[in-house]
């Protein structure tokens, strides 16, 4: 074990250290339950392996306390909390799991949907205060009603299925478009615009990119129908928090169901909002997610959508699998920088 190839993981849960020590005996593992960062590099000053989760920020600057690191496999499809320029020139292979939770995040996307049509979170604080009556408790029918489906990968196509499940018409927007399952499924491509003024409930499945920040920002979100729902179980730059506030202030919005925010990462450890270094955007953003916390036709999960026994088990032996093809000399699911 003294030569074995050291392996450093972060943010695990307490189940998978007994896991991944069963799945990698002959590699010298070490897990922190925290986020890498500059503090807690020490663990993996020595690995030429590193598995992070999202929390972790992998930057040039933390890359410089990371010396002997030569594959970093996050446990996670995105990667854009991952500087894949610097980790490129550092020669530094970058894996993801490609999939893993489609049809799970997907549930959850529902989830949010059903909350919102059929106000299911204001039933449930309201009866449990005693109060069963029902004003104010009218819901509508998903039957008949338009769906509005942005990114139809993995997840979006199985948002899809699901919708029509309902009974919903589902309109759908990609840059890159699929007519065979569009036949097949039955929804229809169309504009951006088109989509944003037609659907009932909004929901996105993009990537977080240069592009896609602050996709849905106040132009966009004005061009919606009055009255419709904005769904987010992607990332939370994806919607300019402050157009969100505004169209919800508006009535263009409904209401809005949301499994990750802008700042998040800044919301989840509130001393961070006070730590040196935060950019005034950064607080900014943070702040108005506090603010969105607070109004009742708001449904918020903490980036749970993901967050189910099958998932996270798929998750694990991903991860295992891209540990074990890069030590074999064939590395799988690399992320091109």
């Amino acid at each position: 074990m003294a030569d074995a190839p050291i392996v450093a993981c972060y943010e695990i849960e307490p189940w998978e250290e007994p896991a991944l020590r069963a799945r990698l005996p002959d590699l010298a593992l070490r897990v922190s339950t925290a986020p890498l960062t500059g503090e807690t590099s020490e663990l993996a000053r020595e690995a030429a392996i590193v598995s992070v989760f999202i929390h972790s920020r992998i930057d040039a600057g933390l890359l410089d306390h990371l010396p002997a690191l030569r594959l970093l496999t996050t446990r996670s499809t995105g990667f854009d909390h991952i500087d894949l320029a610097a980790c490129r020139a550092r020669g530094i292979v970058v894996c993801n799991v490609p999939t893993y939770g489609e049809n799970t995040v997907a549930e959850h996307t529902f989830g949010l949907i059903l909350a919102l049509s059929r106000r299911i979170h204001q039933a449930y604080v309201r009866t449990a205060r005693g109060d069963f009556s029902l004003e104010g408790l009218r819901g509508f029918d998903l039957k008949g009603r338009t769906l509005g489906v942005i990114g139809t990968g993995h997840i979006g196509l199985h948002v899809i299925r699901i919708g029509r499940g309902f009974g919903m018409r589902v309109l759908a927007h990609d840059v890159c478009e699929q007519p065979l399952l569009a036949e097949v499924l039955g929804f229809e491509y169309v504009s951006l615009d088109t989509l944003l003024g037609e659907a009932d409930v909004v929901t996105l499945h993009v990537p977080y990119t240069p592009a896609t920040h602050h996709l849905i920002d106040r132009e966009r979100l004005a061009r919606m129908k009055r009255g419709s729902l904005l769904i987010n179980t992607a990332r939370g730059g994806v919607v300019d928090t402050a157009a969100l506030l505004w169209a919800l202030d508006e009535g263009i919005l409904a209401g809005a169901g949301l499994d990750v925010l802008e700042g998040e990462e800044l919301l989840a450890e509130e001393r961070q909002l006070l730590r040196a270094g935060a950019a005034p955007e950064q607080l900014q953003a943070a702040i108005r997610g506090h603010l969105l916390l607070r109004r009742d036709n708001v449904v918020v999960t903490p980036h749970i959508a993901f967050y189910s026994d099958e998932a996270l088990q798929r998750i694990l032996d991903t991860t295992v699998a891209n540990i074990r093809a890069y030590l074999r000399g064939a590395p799988i699911n690399v992320v091109a920088g």
